[in-house]
């Protein structure tokens, strides 16, 4: 029997912490060999800001080639100089509402928000999740609610 898997991404989480920490980029294809490998992908969301600019859009098409749906949310500018582009609520409703129909879950994002919807999916739902992060970078509170912590490192970066 197949493992039926649900694929989430926080772009923007991935983006950001795998510069900061190694100056590198994710490497998507890699991700989504290691993690596809032995499965039956259900649903596959990438969710990403769109500020318009041509390079984004180039990459937003890579990630559609490789097998992800791009939900896109529109970069808000604060007048405070502070952006907003935020999509715990979205990637938890996902969650949510795709989890009846796989086995595994599969989340990269280092952000501590989503202890509560890792812990609802495998307590709750009886779902195996996984949470892929830059290690210095995620949560102790989602590392400690995923059924397997992997963290992400040099051999998950382009370059």
């Amino acid at each position: 029997m197949k493992n039926n898997v649900l694929i989430l991404v926080d772009v923007q989480n991935v983006y950001y912490t795998t510069r900061q920490t190694f100056q590198r980029n994710f490497d998507y294809n890699r991700f989504w060999s290691r993690v596809t490998h032995g499965r039956q992908v259900v649903k596959a969301i990438a969710y990403a800001i769109d500020r318009g600019d041509q390079k984004q859009k180039e990459f937003q098409n890579i990630l559609r080639a490789i097998g992800f749906e791009v939900k896109l949310k529109p970069f808000i500018q604060r007048a405070d100089g502070s952006a907003k582009g935020d999509w715990d609520v979205g990637i938890t409703i996902d969650a949510l509402e795709y989890a009846p129909n796989v086995d595994t879950v599969v989340l990269v994002s280092g952000d501590g928000d989503f202890s509560i919807l890792v812990d609802k999916l495998r307590i709750d739902k009886g779902k195996l999740v996984e949470v892929y992060g830059v290690e210095a970078l995620t949560s102790n509170l989602l590392v400690q609610a995923a059924s397997t912590f992997f963290p992400i490192d040099r051999d998950l970066l382009l370059g």
